[in-house]
């Protein structure tokens, strides 16, 4: 489960539901990978219902003791990353959280619908040219990258002429393993350098103190003013950094991964039509649900075992890794009826593409508000789509690459999104 190349052509189903069947907690080897160095090895969690136990129990599985990532950081940046709010327990992880939530508020949220289906409309419009004259486009370049991308610096209250700095960013952290998504750095041992390390972020850092202190002379109502108000330092630059690729990415994925899903199955593409020209918005709300659960945008995190315990009847030493699968448990027979069937109308829909416990996703609502007001507006303005055939996207036969997931971060990314109009 550890290698990216392993997801190069969709999540491996087949392996993830041998190990749920049959050694839910299976012990993984972290062996050199891409220039990476082989690590110490982790359990992976693959069950719903284990998923969720770790997830809710921070006491037995921190997030504190080695982060969140699977690769273990260099010992010298561990205090660092524990500055996250992610990578925090009860009670620090608490008290920051209750002190940023004031910056999330429903109303703040909100009140970008607006902004949002605006935005949604205008890319969706521009996408149609193309669709119409050629009869194709990609629904990613034209679409769901800037969509993301933009929500989020009007939440943030970016300036226009900053938001390229998020996508770069966003590449960088996330998509490290991909050369197609950022360069790779190499440090003075000719190893890939960490792009979580102090020094990588620090650019980051510093536009970070000179917005906030920006925001404090002319404040607005934006999550950087509120946040400006709360925070300072570390704690300020580290949440920064936390939005600005968790908040961007998450989106980023979950979005193309909802219309890849709606073109391979045009009966479902066709069901949220008549729910959006109904007028039916919870079933909407249902179908969006399920677009989540089908194509999970974080596909694992990782906890350290805090003490000697059992987990599913397998014995987990202290200090150990345990990396839970969101993919997998999304794909639970024992918690899902049909999992592998895209149920629009799913009555039961426990998924955890948001997490669980105390660090389920702050962003969720802005986020479910995103994908929600998208797939209303495709289904008013797109027409009939399918995706391409692969061999018409890499003439060169380089493999099924209308789809690609990053994985470096265990994001569940889609670069590409060829379509064309159904039956073309």
């Amino acid at each position: 489960m550890f290698d990216p190349r392993r997801y190069a052509r969709g999540l491996p189903h087949e392996a993830f539901r041998a190990l749920r069947d049959g050694e839910p907690v299976a012990w993984q080897e972290e062996y050199e990978v891409l220039g990476w160095p082989a690590g110490p090895g982790f359990w992976a969690v693959t069950r719903h219902a284990d998923v969720l136990r770790v997830l809710r129990s921070p006491g037995d599985f921190s997030s504190y003791e080695g982060a969140t990532q699977i690769r273990d950081p260099a010992p010298e940046d561990l205090p660092f990353i524990r500055r996250m709010m992610l990578n925090q327990d009860p009670p620090a992880h608490n008290r920051l959280r209750t002190l940023v939530s004031r910056a999330f508020t429903r109303r703040r949220v909100e009140r970008f619908e607006a902004q949002v289906r605006q935005r949604a409309r205008g890319l969706l419009t521009g996408a149609l040219r193309p669709l119409r004259e050629r009869g194709s486009c990609d629904l990613v370049a034209a679409v769901t990258d800037d969509f993301a991308l933009l929500n989020l610096a009007d939440l943030l209250g970016v300036p226009a002429g900053d938001r390229g700095l998020l996508l770069e960013w966003t590449e960088r952290i996330i998509g490290y393993q991909d050369p197609d998504q950022a360069r790779t750095v190499l440090g003075p041992d000719g190893r890939p350098a960490d792009p979580r390390s102090p020094a990588m972020l620090q650019e980051m850092f510093d536009y970070a103190r000179r917005l906030a202190s920006h925001k404090r002379a002319h404040p607005a109502d934006d999550v950087m003013t509120a946040l400006a108000h709360e925070l300072s330092g570390a704690e300020l630059e580290m949440f920064f950094f936390l939005l600005t690729v968790a908040g961007n990415d998450t989106v980023r994925s979950a979005a193309p991964g909802g219309l890849l899903a709606l073109a391979q199955h045009p009966h479902a593409q066709r069901t949220l039509r008549e729910l959006v020209r109904a007028g039916q918005l919870q079933a909407q709300a249902v179908a969006v649900e399920e677009l989540l659960r089908w194509h999970t945008p974080v596909l694992s995190f990782r906890r350290t075992a805090a003490r000697d315990l059992e987990l599913s009847g397998q014995r987990v030493g202290a200090g150990e890794k345990v990396v839970v699968f969101h993919a997998s448990a999304n794909y639970d027979e024992r918690v899902f009826e049909a999992p592998h069937t895209l149920d629009l109308a799913r009555a039961h829909n426990p998924h955890v593409a948001f997490g669980a416990g105390p660090h389920v996703c702050m962003g969720a609502h802005f986020a479910r508000l995103q994908l929600r007001v998208l797939h209303q507006e495709a289904a008013r303005l797109l027409p009939p789509y399918e995706l391409l055939p692969p061999y018409e996207l890499l003439p060169q036969g380089e493999g099924a690459g209308q789809v690609r997931r990053l994985v470096s971060n265990f994001i569940h990314g889609i670069k590409a999104l060829p379509v064309r109009l159904s039956g073309a």
